[in-house]
Order: structure tokens, then C-alpha cells, then sequence
């Protein structure tokens, strides 16, 4: 017996064209009478007051067909792997429970993998180390706490930026507790056997996909993303609050520290479309990894409904 009840998943880097093929996904579906649900696989979508630098669903859009997982936390609240996977579970089996068809979409790849495959293996957070963590890192800064991860774990080292101290926190919290690297604790990558997915990747050329980025970037500034961080900071929101810490939001500020103080468009905008294509980039090598996907070009919305239709023949 499956854990879950049917569902499918549809993911790709940024700016692959995902809102577009839930669109259409929600189109076909409809002409045959057959509701759909969208469970968000995005982790910065979680927050509140971050509307444009996330791209989230417009309101229109969501009016369409329920949207879950979008607006539970406020910026200065984390939200991490195992409360997505728990929280998305709940979703897709009371979105099935109504006779939808729950879609997983986002491009948020730990918690896709984590939703698929199963959570790693990295113990529990350990409250005691975990503050000690943090009183280091508030004493002498996130640069020299990431020197330290460098020399016992290089491999996270190389993907954790020097000033993200949540995430440094973490990978030493890991080491401390177990005298293990992060990075040597296993990540399943094939889709469980008792789950009854149909997994869609979404793959667009690359020179593609990063024009794509620019123009996101310069649309994000038209509709107003300069005044949606002011309203943060004026609602008291910080550069070191998990949301901020986000892509598009992070590069208005000079670091994590307390000063709100924010860069010109000028210096921000070729900030994000540089960071942007790099996570793009890193989120094609996570989803590459992963066994058991159908991967479908962006724009062929034709053959993305045809594998998604068959969760309803699970």
C-alpha cells in the first residue's frame, strides 16, 4: 500500500517556465472536469511579504485552483526539509481526498529529493551545540566559522556562501555531533517504491534559460521589487532573518549583520541575475542526480500533460 495517494511532481531551475506548464496543466485538465492542487516545492515562497522576488503565483492565478504551502511563515521564521515534506504529505492526501490531482511544483530540489527519495540521514538538531554555533558566530562573524567548516568539510564549504550563517551553523552543528562532514551522510536519489509519482523535469536550453533570468530579474524591478524590501525593512525585517537571506532580496543589503541600509538598483540588479544563474545552474546538477525522472523540454505542454495524466491512472 502506497504511503501517499497518487500524485505528480514538476520541477526545474529558475525561470524553466514552471508557472507557465501549471498553467497549462490546469487548462487541460479542466476541459475534461478534472481538478487540480498545486502543493508549493518552494522554500522561499513559504514566506509572507515576499511576493515579487520569490514569483510567486499572482493572485489571479491562484484564485484559479488551490495553492498550499504559499504565505505560512513570516521572513524572520525558518522553515526547513523535514516541515516541508510533513506539511506536503498532509496536502496531497487532502487535495486527493477532495478528488484533486495534487501537483508538487517548485524548484526548491533538497525538498523535492527529500519528498521523493526520503529526508538524509543527518541527525537531529542538537540545541546546546547549535547555540554555541551561534555565539561563535556572533563573537567572531560567519567568514571565520565558514574557514572552520572549510578545513573539516570542505564539500559543504564549497556550497555554502561564506556569509550564510544558517547554513554554517548546520553543516558544524553536524560535524561537532558525529565527527562526520555533512556531505559524507548518504542522499537517496531514487524515487521510493511505495509511492505511486509521476516526477516531470523541465529542461531548457542553457543560453536560454539564463536570458530568461535577465529579463525575470529586470521584470521583478518594473513591478516593484525595491519597494517590497522596504516594506520588509519597515515592517522590521532583517538582512540575518532566514527570508531575506533569499536571491533577490539578500543582494540589497552589504551582509547579515543589522545595517538596513540599501544598495542602488544599479549595484543590485547585476547581483541577482549573476546569483540567479548560478543557483539555476546548481539546481540543474541537483535535479540531474536524481533516478526515475521523465524530463520533457519547457515548452512541450503537450507531452507534459500526457505523463501527468497518468497519475490518474495510478
Amino acid at each position: 500500500m502506497s504511503a501517499l495517494p497518487p500524485f505528480a511532481v514538476v520541477f526545474g531551475p529558475t525561470a524553466a517556465g514552471k508557472t507557465e506548464a501549471i498553467s497549462s496543466l490546469y487548462r487541460e485538465f479542466d476541459r475534461r472536469g478534472i481538478p487540480i492542487e498545486l502543493v508549493s516545492a518552494d522554500s522561499m515562497q513559504v514566506y509572507r511579504g515576499m511576493d515579487i522576488g520569490t514569483a510567486k503565483p499572482v493572485p489571479a492565478e491562484r484564485e484559479r485552483f488551490p495553492h498550499h504551502l504559499i504565505d505560512i511563515r513570516n521572513p524572520n521564521e525558518h522553515f526547513n526539509v523535514g516541515e516541508f515534506v510533513r506539511l506536503a504529505e498532509q496536502a496531497i492526501r487532502a487535495a486527493s481526498g477532495r478528488g484533486s490531482i495534487p501537483i508538487v511544483s517548485g524548484g526548491t530540489a533538497f525538498y523535492i529529493r527529500a519528498l521523493l527519495a526520503g529526508l538524509p540521514e543527518t541527525p537531529p538538531s542538537d540545541p546546546e551545540v547549535r547555540e554555541q554555533i551561534e555565539r561563535e558566530i556572533s563573537a567572531l562573524g560567519p567568514a571565520s566559522l565558514h574557514e572552520q567548516l572549510a578545513a573539516v568539510d570542505p564539500s559543504s564549504a564549497e556550497r555554502i556562501a561564506p556569509n550564510d550563517r544558517y547554513r554554517i551553523a548546520r553543516a558544524l552543528e553536524v560535524y561537532r555531533c558525529t565527527g562526520r562532514p555533512r556531505s559524507s551522510f548518504d542522499l537517496p536519489v531514487t524515487i521510493r517504491t511505495d509511492l505511486h509519482v509521476v516526477a516531470v523535469g523541465l529542461e531548457r536550453e542553457r543560453a536560454a534559460l539564463y536570458e530568461s533570468v535577465n529579463q525575470r530579474v529586470d521584470e521583478m524591478f518594473r513591478l516593484g521589487l525595491r519597494t517590497e524590501v522596504e516594506n520588509l525593512v519597515a515592517a522590521g525585517y532583517r538582512p540575518g532573518d532566514p527570508g531575506l537571506r533569499a536571491i533577490g532580496y539578500r543582494e540589497f543589503f552589504s551582509g547579515y549583520d543589522e545595517t538596513t541600509e540599501l544598495r542602488p538598483d544599479e549595484e543590485v540588479v547585476p547581483l541577482i541575475r549573476r546569483n540567479t544563474r548560478h543557483f539555476a545552474k546548481r539546481q540543474i546538477t541537483f535535479f540531474r542526480r536524481m533516478n526515475g525522472v521523465r524530463w520533457v523540454a519547457a515548452g512541450d505542454h503537450e507531452s507534459l500533460y500526457e505523463l501527468v495524466s497518468r497519475v490518474t491512472r495510478c
